[in-house]
């Protein structure tokens, strides 16, 4: 089948992406977080 080969590498790399994405916003968060502190 290889429409599910199609979809499983689509999913590996969405995946990654996904992945990279949620390091981003945590690194986001948390920069935030020490704003935060640092002002009040």
């Amino acid at each position: 089948m290889p429409n599910q080969e199609h979809d499983y590498s689509f999913w590996t790399k969405y995946k990654r992406f996904a992945s990279t994405e949620i390091l981003m916003y945590l690194i986001m968060i948390i920069g935030i977080g020490i704003g935060i502190i640092i002002l009040s």
